[in-house]
């Protein structure tokens, strides 16, 4: 499953940062971003849709995963 989900918060929940879309997953799933001209970090979420496990899928482009001197800094891990 790839969806919208339409509960998605305003800020990403893992990293506190704004993000370009969000989808949902459930089953199987790759992450690859080497090279990706679009995002450069997407941020993972575990959650449930009508009861059944996915993750939420956080995209994030390159100037939003940026961070600054003035801005706090991204969780990892």
């Amino acid at each position: 499953m790839n969806d919208i989900p339409g509960d998605a918060p305003a800020r990403c929940p893992a990293c506190g940062r704004a993000y370009a879309s969000v989808s949902a997953h459930s089953g199987s799933l790759m992450v690859n971003l080497l090279d990706n001209e679009r995002y450069q970090r997407v941020c993972f979420e575990p959650t449930s849709q009508d009861g059944d496990p996915c993750v939420y899928f956080y995209h994030h482009t390159h100037e939003q995963a940026t961070l600054s001197e003035s801005t706090e800094t991204a969780t990892t891990g």
